[in-house]
């Protein structure tokens, strides 16, 4: 799964992967969690003949799908990633997957490997190759009663790969950058066109690097959370974290 991610490349690094423009300057983000806002790009649609509109925009939107049928957000559980296997089944995202699939910039991810139930060394994962890798995302616009709106979003994981299997069971569905423009077409590809895309990524692609449990604290932003921390040498026991932060939430 991913439950946390990190994007530090600059903005005119994700405008020229994404094929986006005027993405407004942003800090390196080192530890992003769930609630807060993320970075995503979608298609803008067919375009009339002659226009010069762009094919993709990028937007932000909160970390944590909103069904547009959801009732009260206080009583629905917090969704920051979706299984890839069944999204085309389940109820709550079923119309995104068709209709609203975006692509999310990262720097990389961390994940927690867990035994005997319990978190006992995260890892900071990212491309073995560097630079900045985009994950599959689904978006839904949720309407709250008093008639504001909130753009959402997910992303989506699927099973790991056999090299990443030993840290966790799932890990996020990464989109290669020549498939940008069939994974956000969503006029022309339904979810079975984009099946294939909707896979853990081929063993050799990141890295997992043991860090230190600084990263289980939402308030640790800086670099040192990505700095390698044999697990021998952690700054201190896990200990029990609340919900919020240690990432493993339970998934649809």
């Amino acid at each position: 799964m991913c439950g946390r991610f990190s994007l530090t490349a600059s903005p005119g690094e994700v405008e020229a992967l994404l094929g986006v423009v005027d993405i407004e300057a942003f800090p390196p983000r080192y530890n992003i969690a769930p609630t807060q806002p993320v970075l995503v790009a979608l298609s803008t649609g067919p375009r009339e003949p002659g226009s010069n509109r762009p094919d993709r925009e990028a937007k932000l939107v909160r970390w944590g799908f909103l069904p547009s049928w959801v009732k009260d957000p206080k009583k629905f559980p917090l969704i920051i990633n979706a299984r890839s296997e069944t999204v085309a089944e389940k109820n709550s995202f079923r119309a995104a997957v068709r209709h609203r699939r975006g692509l999310l910039p990262a720097s990389g991810f961390y994940e927690w490997k867990r035994e005997g139930g319990k978190s006992v060394q995260p890892y900071w994962v990212r491309p073995r190759d560097g630079g900045v890798i985009a994950f599959a995302a689904l978006l839904e616009t949720y309407s709250e009663p008093g008639g504001s709106e909130i753009d959402t979003g997910c992303i989506l994981t699927a099973a790991a790969n056999e090299e990443f299997a030993p840290i966790h069971d799932r890990m996020p569905v990464m989109i290669p950058q020549d498939q940008f423009s069939r994974w956000l077409d969503c006029v022309n590809n339904e979810p079975r066109d984009v099946a294939d895309l909707m896979t853990a990524p081929q063993p050799g692609v990141f890295e997992a690097i043991p860090v230190s449990n600084l990263v289980n604290k939402v308030a640790n932003t800086g670099l040192e959370i990505q700095e390698r921390v044999e697990p021998a040498e952690l700054v201190a026991p896990a200990g029990r974290k609340s919900k919020g932060d240690d990432g493993q939430m339970q998934l649809f």
